[in-house]
């Protein structure tokens, strides 16, 4: 018998982009390399629980592969096709702000707020709407914005109009830096015709962005997984070595809907524009804490491949 149930778990399914032994398996839980056997990086069922890969996903992935006589490895991407097959249809969405830039904007009157309807789900009328706040104060997401921005850059810039989903158009006036000349708030003003967004003049704007109202969403904590190891095959004596320094990244400032706060436990989600999360064992009403599954679409190989 194994020495832990997890080990047996992984050894009849072997759903990784590495092949690696039980012996290594127990060497990074023992050597605190990972969490435990329900690290959302290990590729035990706790593991793939922990992260909020549902159970159905996995049954699809094992009929697409089928079974074979002989070993054989497959790419983790059919696994986390599966996976966003599954969650894309059955997942509700929300908005979050991973990496919060504040924006004020100049011409909304001061302490007015307004709710706005957006859909739980857009390709499933019977998940009903919710109410998002709106106000002066809100936060985007920081990497939405340049101040600089390269041709094909079609997100907020200075003097650039975009759409707030669900909301209205904005057009960046000016950027507030701080003493080390970093950016830290955009003033911008609306135009309260593009309720909704749509323009009664018909005019048309190339992005829309994600947001989430600065008095009324909740702080939260996000963890990003991508694969442990740099390489797909690590050396099983020096596996240590191979280790990926980015398997791992918290995100302690993020900013997501109120409405997200009920979800302690449960259902993975889709963050708007970001992927799917789900809320880890450590979330609690006060402290809010989620995992991504999985994002949208794999950045992680293209990011290995070009060896940034």
């Amino acid at each position: 018998m194994p020495s832990h149930p997890h080990q047996y778990e992984f050894a009849r399914l072997n759903l990784t982009h590495t092949v690696l032994s039980k012996r290594v398996l127990t060497e990074l839980v023992r050597g605190g390399y990972v969490g435990g056997w329900d690290d959302p990086r290990m590729p035990t069922l706790a593991g793939l629980r922990r992260r909020g890969v549902p159970a159905v996903a996995i049954r699809d992935f094992v009929k697409r592969i089928g079974v074979a006589k002989a070993n054989s490895t497959v790419d983790v991407a059919m696994l986390e096709f599966s996976i966003r097959e599954h969650l894309n249809k059955s997942a509700e969405r929300r908005m979050a702000v991973l990496r919060p830039l504040k924006v004020v904007i100049q011409n909304y009157p001061q302490g007015q707020s307004e709710e706005l309807e957006a859909l739980n789900h857009p390709d499933n009328p019977a998940a009903g709407t919710r109410r998002i706040k709106f106000g002066r104060e809100l936060f985007i997401e920081r990497d939405d914005f340049m101040e600089n921005p390269p041709k094909k850059f079609f997100r907020l810039s200075p003097g650039a109009e975009v759409r707030l989903r669900y909301a209205y158009f904005i057009t960046c006036r000016e950027v507030v830096k701080n003493a080390a000349g970093e950016v830290v708030e955009l003033h911008c003003t609306y135009d309260p015709a593009t309720k909704g967004g749509n323009a009664p003049d018909g005019r048309k704007v190339k992005a829309t962005m994600h947001w989430v109202s600065a008095a009324d969403s909740v702080p939260a904590e996000v963890r990003l997984y991508n694969p442990l190891f740099i390489r797909p095959d690590p050396d099983p004596t020096y596996f240590d070595s191979e280790l990926n320094p980015n398997s791992r990244e918290v995100l302690n400032d993020a900013r997501v809907e109120p409405a997200l706060a009920e979800k302690t436990s449960g259902a993975p989600v889709q963050f708007e524009r970001q992927g799917y999360f789900c809320p880890d064992a450590d979330s609690a009403p006060d402290r809010l804490v989620f995992n991504r599954t999985v994002g949208l679409r794999d950045t992680w190989a293209k990011v290995a491949g070009s060896g940034n």
